[in-house]
């Protein structure tokens, strides 16, 4: 049973979009659930659940931080290496203010079974901090970006654990993490980090692969159900890294993006979106807030409408369980193609 959600924990919910009544169990309930059925299946062992199951090492450490007025605030940061049975461990950092422990415990695990099933030779880790990394100056995100990997450095490096961008990072926050990390082994080692700047040795196409990825799984759905990509009508539920890339891939395919969404707000224009002015919106103002003023859009009321509009193809590209037993009767898209980590309950 899920813990009794407190007022604080509402209306951080809210905040980021996201209805907690539509919530039916919690990222890591849910991917337990997963768990537990991939198990009868397997015909797993008792003593093989229980090695897979745990996380093997939880890190929660404390991250004071000098803002720009002088002051100390101190910021909560976490990292979970679920498995290092097949390698070193990786995954994502996430930068937002509902980071918590069981999150990164439910990524951490979906980063073990989606290394295992594509046979790459790692294991899954997930960290984050609790922060709103919008509300911080540049300044202030380098030193908490050095902090983390500072308090973190034994537990990080090429052969231990490597972490990579997530929610509210980017390739600029890795490069602070390669910078640290390498001043204080004193050597140059940028295998410690993914996601770097091309300059930094980083992989050219890796920002897009999320969204690459998504879009070969589409074409596959589309001709088993046996629509065509071209003039097809999606939702895309987040316009980050992975939402954003999603929506330019798309468009260049010839679907219609009748909406999109971030933690501002949805957007929406039946007759398409111009997602190349969108993703320049974004670029300069850094969410899509005020975007109706420069493209013939309309906010939508509330937000997670966006899940439920008359639409081909529903992209959930934000956070976790969005798709739930609550709403699912509602949603409308002929395919729900996943650009999130567990966006669809069980």
């Amino acid at each position: 049973m899920a813990r009794p959600e407190s007022p604080t924990l509402h209306r951080n919910l809210k905040k980021r979009n996201f209805d907690p009544d539509l919530r039916s169990s919690t990222a890591l309930e849910n991917a337990m659930k997963q768990f537990d059925e991939a198990t009868k299946i397997l015909k797993l062992t008792p003593n093989q659940i229980a090695k897979i199951k745990e996380p093997r090492r939880v890190l929660e450490v404390a991250l004071p931080i000098r803002m720009d007025d002088g002051r100390i605030e101190v910021f909560r940061g976490f990292r979970i290496q679920h498995n290092i049975a097949r390698g070193p461990a990786k995954g994502g950092v996430r930068f937002h203010p509902d980071v918590n422990i069981d999150e990164m415990k439910a990524l951490a695990f979906w980063m073990t079974v989606k290394c295992a099933v594509v046979n790459i030779p790692m294991g899954g880790a997930k960290g984050g901090v609790i922060v709103d990394p919008t509300k911080l100056s540049y300044g202030e995100l380098e030193r908490l970006s050095r902090r983390y990997m500072a308090e973190m450095i034994d537990f990080f490096g090429p052969d231990r654990d490597i972490p990579a961008p997530d929610v509210g990072t980017d390739a600029q926050v890795m490069a602070w993490f390669v910078d640290t990390y390498c001043m204080h082994k004193g050597d140059y080692l940028p295998a410690v980090v993914t996601g770097k700047p091309i300059d930094l040795g980083g992989s050219h196409g890796r920002v897009e692969a999320t969204a690459r990825g998504m879009l070969h799984c589409l074409h596959e759905a589309a001709t088993l159900l046996k629509f065509k990509i071209a003039g097809a009508k999606a939702a895309i539920q987040g316009f980050g890294n992975a939402g954003s890339h999603a929506a330019k891939l798309l468009a260049a395919d010839g679907v219609k993006v009748v909406a999109i969404s971030d933690v501002s707000g949805a957007f929406y224009n039946l007759k398409g979106i111009n997602i190349a002015a969108a993703r320049e919106y974004v670029k300069e103002h850094k969410t899509l807030a005020g975007l109706e003023k420069v493209t013939a859009c309309k906010p939508l009321s509330n937000p997670l409408e966006l899940l439920e509009l008359p639409v081909d193809i529903l992209i959930p590209a934000a956070i976790e369980n969005q798709v739930t037993s609550k709403n699912a009767e509602r949603i409308k898209a002929k395919v729900i193609a996943e650009c999130a980590n567990g966006p669809v309950t069980m």
